[in-house]
């Protein structure tokens, strides 16, 4: 027996490796330790109104968030996610009132809300881009950090064509409703606000898909080895390319809960939600290299980082602040992965 058997538990019991079970829960550990303190400094900080605030906030990068998992399993990057919700939510809004753009003869019916048409189109425009990008970077070979980075200005830009440069607002109640309503309320108890109740249906499908369908493993394939995949008959440009369209559908479902909610469509909608989406992808343990997370870590990374958010706002620091913070978390998180991978080698 070599000198290594000796680190070998002869009980026959397999050891447990505190460090990269430390650096595995490492998000829940830090959000728990953070609560505790909190509700300590704050006395309101764990109330009902609070909780569904802060879960409200996340909602919108979450649902975004989760389709980034996706995007990420397969060591790919979406960084156009931002100006996509911004785009959509355009769309969105100026089917709702009525009219295709405001270049072309204004708002034709501002008392009106055609709710079903506005959701379709936000969702479609989602699915379209996610599809031509998914394409350029699965079937032309071009890298998807290249591709979505052009679609992050690109989609922007398309926005305010789009719009003329103004923003659309002041809809009816119906369409307010899906971003400011409220579920399963009762008694003294408002509910659940929609959009919270959006994101948690989309993290309970994102779940089920990658651990229980075909699809799922075959992302994880993809992702873990994407030479195997191929030569295991995978249709890895077909797999590649979808991954981007369910990202573009989360980016149009966000845009119009995000509309509805602001009642208001504008051209620096969804502002850095790729950073907050990357970031809670990251943070809860998908590895950037691909093949390994899911979307209970990015449930786990989003309130976390939607209680930092909050705590900063109560501890009264400056807002200025807070992108510093969640980048210092993201290279964390990703040093860490690092150190575990290499104990594991």
């Amino acid at each position: 027996m070599s000198a290594s058997g000796a680190a070998i538990d002869t009980t026959g019991k397999q050891r447990v490796d505190l460090y990269d079970l430390t650096a595995r829960f490492a998000p829940l550990i830090i959000l728990m330790l953070l609560v505790a303190v909190m509700s300590v400094i704050s006395d309101g900080f764990l109330s009902s109104y609070n909780i569904f605030n802060v879960l409200r906030q996340i909602s919108f990068t979450g649902i975004i968030a989760v389709g980034m998992t996706f995007v990420i399993l397969t060591a790919g990057i979406d960084l156009s996610v931002g100006s996509l919700v911004a785009l959509a939510g355009m769309v969105a809004a100026s089917t709702a009132k009525g009219s295709r753009s405001l270049l072309e003869g204004g708002v034709t019916d501002p008392g009106g809300s055609r709710v079903l048409m506005a959701f379709l189109a936000a969702v479609a425009v989602g699915l379209l881009i996610g599809a031509f990008q998914g394409t350029l970077i699965g079937s032309a070979g071009i890298p998807a950090f290249i591709v979505t980075l052009g679609g992050l200005g690109a989609w922007r830009g398309a926005t305010l064509l789009w719009s003329g440069g103004q923003p659309i607002s002041s809809f009816s109640d119906d369409f307010k409703f899906w971003g400011q309503g409220f579920l399963f309320g009762a008694g003294e108890f408002r509910g659940i606000p929609i959009p919270v109740v959006v994101f948690g249906l989309f993290v309970l499908a994102g779940f089920i898909i990658l651990k229980y369908t075909q699809y799922g493993r075959w992302i994880y394939a993809l992702g873990g080895n994407p030479e195997a995949a191929r030569l295991s008959g995978l249709n890895t440009t077909w797999l590649t390319a979808s991954v981007y369209v369910i990202s573009g559908l989360c980016c149009g479902v966000t845009a119009f809960l995000l509309t509805s909610r602001l009642n208001s469509a504008e051209q620096v909608a969804g502002q850095n939600f790729e950073l907050d989406a990357i970031a809670a992808v990251v943070i809860g343990g998908t590895s950037l290299s691909g093949g390994k997370g899911g979307v209970v870590g990015t449930l786990i990374g989003a309130i976390l980082i939607g209680v930092l958010k909050n705590a900063l706002v109560i501890l009264n620091v400056s807002p200025y602040f807070q992108p510093i913070v969640i980048g210092g978390i993201i290279v964390l998180s990703v040093f860490l992965d690092q150190l575990a991978k290499k104990r594991r080698r």
